[in-house]
C-alpha cells in the first residue's frame, strides 16, 4: 500500500487515510478493504468494481483445472472430505482446506456465499491485474502455498505461458470481469503426467488486492479505474458495480 501511496503522490494526488477521507475534495478513489469503503462509498462518490461470486464455479475446467461450485455455508457444512472453502470476495472467516463442514469457523451465516473446490496442489501462483482484458501488470506470490514475492519477468518463458493462457481466458470469459480486476493464475501440478497445466485461483477486486512484486505504477493504472468516481464508470462495468 505504501509503494501505491508514494506513486500517486508523485501523480499529484493527495493520500488520505480511511479516517481522514472527510476531507477529500475532488474526484476521490479508494484503495482498501470493503466495510470502509461501504461507508464511505456514497459520501465519497465512488464506485467498486468487482466480480461475480461465481464467476469462477462458471467458468469450464480447462480454465480452472478442478471441480469449484459456488454454493453457501450451509451447503459447506454439510461436506464430508476435504475441501477447499473459501468466501468469494471479502474475507469474512480463513480461506482453507477444511477436512469436513464441522471445521469451519463457528458463528458464521448460513446463506454467505461460499466457494466449494476441489484439492489440488499449485506449485506456484501469480497475481495479475488485469486492465482491458489485458495484463498491466503481475507478480508471483506464492511457491507450493507459501508466499514467496517475485516480480514477473515480462520476457521470461514463464510470462509467455501466462499471456497465452490469459488470453484464451479473456477471449472465453472476459466479457463476464468488470475492465479492470485481479485474476490469480497458477501451475497445477498434474498427478497422471509429468510437469503442469495453468488453472484459475481466483478473481479479486483490484481495490482490495496485494500488490506484491507487481509494478507499482502498473497496479494504480488498474486501482484507479476499479475504484474511481460514479461518473466515470464505463456502460460495460455497471453490472459490476457493488451495492
Amino acid at each position: 500500500m505504501e509503494l501505491l501511496a508514494v506513486e500517486a503522490a508523485g501523480r499529484g494526488m493527495v493520500v488520505l487515510a480511511a479516517e481522514e477521507a472527510s476531507a477529500a475534495a475532488g474526484p476521490t478513489y479508494w484503495y482498501g478493504g470493503p466495510v470502509a469503503a461501504a461507508r464511505l462509498a456514497d459520501q465519497l462518490g465512488f464506485a467498486l468494481l468487482e466480480p461475480a461470486d461465481d464467476w469462477l464455479a462458471e467458468l469450464p475446467e480447462e480454465f480452472t483445472g478442478r471441480e469449484v461450485r459456488a454454493a453457501t455455508v450451509l451447503d459447506a457444512w454439510a461436506i464430508e472430505r476435504p475441501t477447499f472453502v473459501k468466501p468469494p470476495r471479502d474475507k469474512s472467516f480463513p480461506a482453507d482446506v477444511y477436512a469436513d463442514g464441522s471445521r469451519l469457523p463457528a458463528g458464521l451465516d448460513p446463506a454467505t456465499p461460499v466457494l466449494l473446490s476441489e484439492v489440488v496442489t499449485f506449485a506456484a501462483e501469480y497475481r495479475l491485474f488485469l486492465l482491458d482484458g489485458q495484463i498491466a501488470t503481475g507478480s508471483r506470490y506464492a511457491v507450493f502455498g507459501r508466499l514467496d514475492p517475485h516480480p514477473l519477468d515480462r520476457h521470461g518463458p514463464i510470462a509467455a505461458e501466462i499471456d497465452e493462457f490469459v488470453d484464451r481466458l479473456v477471449a472465453a470469459a472476459g466479457s463476464a470481469l468488470p475492465s479492470a480486476v485481479v485474476v490469480d493464475v497458477g501451475q497445477v501440478l498434474d498427478t497422471y503426467r509429468p510437469g503442469h497445466r495453468w488453472a484459475v485461483v481466483e478473481a479479486n477486486m483490484a481495490w482490495f488486492s496485494h500488490a506484491y512484486a507487481a509494478e507499482p505504477a502498473r497496479v494504480l493504472d488498474v486501482v484507479l479505474r476499479a475504484a474511481g468516481p460514479c461518473e466515470d464508470v464505463k456502460p460495460a462495468d455497471l453490472p459490476f458495480v457493488r451495492h
